[in-house]
């Protein structure tokens, strides 16, 4: 395998890459625009289509600028409050009972103290 084209395939690898991260993004905020599955579903399809539609591109330049116009139109239409899971970081419920500074001591044993 020659440089030239080990350069090649690690290019492309880099923009299999940068499509896959964009497509997920993309269709995971759509599922945050959709307030439910019925809708998501159709704008879902959309998305998919839009990306299917140029998966047979070969230039190397033309897929960068696609992908580069992709990421800024990503960011252009993110939404501004997206869903976050309530038990994940950022959500409502994160953290709500943390743990206790260290030195104070919590007992388990309820009614069962020693009588001695």
């Amino acid at each position: 395998m020659s440089l030239g084209s080990a350069s090649y395939l690690a290019r492309r690898a880099a923009q299999k890459e940068r499509v896959r991260i964009l497509y997920r993004r993309a269709l995971k905020d759509t599922l945050n625009w959709a307030v439910h599955r019925h809708l998501f579903y159709p704008d879902a399809d959309a998305l998919r289509e839009k990306f299917e539609a140029n998966k047979d591109v070969q230039d190397l330049e033309t897929i960068d600028r696609m992908i580069a116009t992709g990421e800024v139109t990503y960011n252009k239409w993110r939404h501004p409050d997206p869903y976050v899971v309530p038990w994940a970081p950022g959500g409502s419920k994160f953290h709500r009972n943390p743990t206790p500074p260290s030195g104070i001591e919590i007992l388990y044993d309820y009614g069962r103290e020693d009588n001695d």
